[in-house]
């Protein structure tokens, strides 16, 4: 179809003089043909670009969490082996920095397509307080966690050789590499310890994150939302990480998991703990992102996208009758 006979514009006249003519790469990202009406669009793959553009926001967003993520654990553990560095490249607060560093990068990736959740117990946490459609949580939560697998792999790939020397063997894989990856808690840790740590951590998490994108809670502007999550996850890591390695993040924790066991760890990363990967990195943020959402819309929160703050029956006939809410 020519430039000529397409406008942006569905009710401009059809006239030649009143069409505006375009330059190829001048042409609307979407268009409405003059001629038939239908909505017009620039090439055969946009519209389906469309149907998984969300879903890969999320995925890349979960990627780059991982990619930095997993990749400063791996140089600051690896590194510490000599014959693998000549002198340790980092230490615990530079893992602390580079999990803030991964997770404000990914949530700036996707943010204005997907809204930048990066994590199964945010988009949970959402559809069930705050009206995000249920229908969509499903493709999210696969986003996430395969997000989590590639970018743990990407990493892996890249320390592949490191982790041979760390290990004592080429081939040879051992928990003790594989918490380069996933979490695995310190066994001084109770199971009931463990679990409180993971859920209280992700209900400061929430709580915080609803806070700063709360229009009636003085919220930073929105394209400094990734720097908030930044000192946040900054935070968490520097005062709460320690005991079970900070997950607040099913997909953090389960998409690397799952590599680990395709790449020759084996079931060990299942087993470890009484199956301790479900309940403690998973089961846990997801319930405590609950309990954060829960805390914050019913102490806090006034906006009408809660369900704490539907209209009841007499609110919904004064606005019938043409009220308005305060």
């Amino acid at each position: 179809m020519p430039p000529s006979s397409i406008s942006s514009d569905p009710s401009s006249p059809n006239s030649p003089s009143d069409k505006k003519h375009f330059e190829p790469d001048e042409l609307p990202i979407t268009a409405t043909s003059v001629s038939t009406g239908r909505f017009v669009h620039p090439n055969w793959w946009w519209k389906y670009r469309q149907i998984i553009r969300e879903i890969a926001a999320e995925f890349t967003g979960v990627m780059i969490l991982i990619i930095f993520g997993t990749g400063v654990v791996s140089q600051v553990v690896l590194s510490s082996n000599p014959a693998v560095a000549p002198t340790p490249k980092g230490e615990y607060l530079s893992i602390s920095f580079g999990w803030a560093a991964g997770t404000a990068l990914g949530v700036w990736v996707c943010l204005g397509i997907s809204g930048g959740h990066i994590n199964p117990a945010i988009t949970i946490a959402f559809a069930t307080w705050r009206g995000f459609p249920w229908k969509k949580v499903p493709g999210y939560i696969f986003g996430q966690l395969m997000g989590g697998v590639v970018g743990a792999a990407l990493v892996y790939a890249d320390y592949f050789h490191a982790i041979d020397i760390y290990e004592g063997g080429r081939g040879v894989r051992t928990l003790k590499t594989a918490s380069l990856f996933s979490t695995y808690a310190l066994d001084y840790m109770t199971n009931v310890s463990c679990f409180f740590s993971e859920f209280f951590a992700t209900a400061i998490l929430v709580i915080v994150i609803l806070a700063t994108t709360d229009k009636g809670n003085g919220p930073p502007p929105l394209g400094l939302l990734p720097l908030v999550l930044f000192i946040l996850i900054l935070g968490l890591g520097a005062c709460l990480g320690m005991e079970t390695g900070y997950a607040v993040n099913p997909a953090r924790d389960l998409g690397p998991r799952l590599l680990t066991s395709m790449v020759g760890y084996g079931s060990a990363v299942y087993t470890f703990r009484n199956q301790y990967w479900l309940w403690c990195p998973v089961l846990a943020p997801i319930l405590g992102a609950q309990a954060g959402a829960m805390f914050y819309d019913v102490f806090l929160f006034n906006g009408r996208e809660s369900i704490v703050n539907k209209p009841n029956a007499k609110a919904r006939r004064m606005i019938a009758a043409g009220d308005e809410l305060v």
